[in-house]
């Protein structure tokens, strides 16, 4: 099993940004080169910024080229408790940004002629359990009667017009969610940010942020100083000890991603006739979906362990396991790629965005939805460093405190146990 990105290897080759002289004065600094850092740097350049980009790797090395390539409708909480959360306005809102997310990332694709395959194939969120398709019965209808969503919901009977296997009780269909290559949507991304201006610069790692007396900000990097009007910290759950508030406000879990060899269109079609982005409802979830050349991409937290190669190929065997649990059809079929990534959540899984106290700006915390809101908060972040801070959904909504919790998340495999206990009985 090759344990790099299928996403990565099939996008095509990256040019090396790397050892250009750095701009010692510019407008915006952006540090982290995936789709939050890129998006903030394409639209802040687009105003007529000058934007430097600074990343610690390659271009989209982190979560953006690491998941399932699914730009997903809905956000992690349910409908009745973002509305006690929020009231139902404000949830409304920040509801609603979730799907603007997915019409950013299409408006992007179109406009930056960014040939990514991207296409709204629709998400089929699948009930593991009796009870849980009881559940999806009342999301659905919440989601109609206080959102204006409607989805389509699919019983155990009908279920075989959408996935091939016998181990699920129904599903809860949105039209609406997308697939897309993200490894060629970043790699477009980025050439977007160069047409546009945006210097970058891969393998210079940010190390730390100073506020001088005159209120702009010295960006110490590994190949030297910039200095710069604004700061952006797009780094999400690949924050590192250089920048520990940020580092603290949310949990960082890793997901893991298998993908097999090509099946062939009978085998594809059998399996996932729709070729629907398909999650299911247990609290220890797997996603699936075929690539655009007919394989199966499964995923999931097979562990609660850091990724590494050793850990990626054992959580691949894992993975591998409970796919043919659910599709017995696969059990001969080869698994050609295997990687981990790490996803960011903060306590209340919703996304956060604003300034640290020294007015450095960030978004982070897209808890599996950032393919879409990473694309989408970076555009509302270029308006909001521009002066329209209304702009921003989750304007004025700090990330809640995590109690005994220094960046590193200690109790995971504490949390790992509970929650597969949970699926187990419920």
């Amino acid at each position: 099993m090759k344990t790099i990105p299928y996403w990565i290897e099939t996008a095509g080759a990256f040019p090396d940004r790397s050892g250009k002289p750095l701009t010692e004065d510019t407008d915006l600094v952006v540090i982290g080169a995936g789709l939050t850092g890129l998006s903030t740097a394409l639209h802040s350049a687009r105003k007529g910024a000058r934007v430097t980009l600074v990343e610690k790797g390659q271009i989209g090395s982190g979560a953006s080229a690491r998941n399932g390539g699914m730009a997903n409708l809905g956000f992690t909480i349910g409908v009745s408790q973002a509305i006690r959360r929020y009231g139902l306005e404000r949830a409304r809102e920040i509801y609603n940004s979730y799907g603007e997310a997915v019409d950013t990332v299409e408006r992007l694709v179109n406009d930056e002629s960014i040939d990514c395959q991207f296409s709204r194939v629709g998400r089929l969120g699948v009930a593991s359990r009796p009870a849980h398709f009881e559940s999806k019965k009342a999301q659905q209808r919440d989601l109609a009667k206080y959102f204006g969503h409607e989805t389509t919901l699919i019983g155990k009977s009908e279920l075989r017009s959408e996935i091939g296997s016998d181990a699920y009780h129904g599903g809860l269909l949105d039209p609406f969610s997308a697939a897309l290559h993200v490894g060629r949507f970043v790699r477009g991304m980025a050439e977007a940010c160069e047409r546009s201006g945006v210097e970058i610069h891969e393998r210079n790692a940010a190390i730390g942020v100073r506020r001088t007396a005159t209120g702009r900000y010295e960006v110490s990097t590994e190949r030297g100083v910039i200095r710069a009007g604004q700061v952006m910290m797009a780094t999400d759950a690949y924050t590192d000890k250089n920048f520990p508030w940020l580092r603290r406000q949310q949990v960082c879990l890793g997901s893991f991603i298998i993908v097999t060899e090509p099946l062939g269109e009978e085998l594809a079609r059998d399996i996932i006739p729709k070729a629907r982005l398909i999650v299911d409802s247990n609290q220890v979830c797997h996603y699936f979906r075929l690539t655009p050349d007919n394989r199966l991409l499964f995923g999931g937290r097979a562990r609660f362990a850091p990724s590494d190669p050793t850990s990626d190929k054992k959580s691949g065997q894992v993975l591998f396991r409970e796919m043919c649990a659910i599709f017995p059809q696969l059990a001969r079929t080869k698994v050609e790629y295997v990687w981990g990534g790490s996803v960011g959540f903060a306590m209340d899984r919703i996304v956060h965005a604003g300034q640290t106290e020294d007015g450095v700006y960030y978004s982070m915390g897209y808890a599996g939805h950032g393919v879409q809101m990473a694309t989408h908060m970076g555009q509302v972040m270029a308006e909001v460093m521009d002066g329209h801070p209304e702009v921003s959904p989750v304007r004025d909504l700090a990330p809640p405190r995590i109690p005994l919790y220094n960046g590193t998340a200690w109790f995971l495999p504490f949390a790992g146990a509970y929650y597969k206990t949970l699926d187990r009985i419920r």
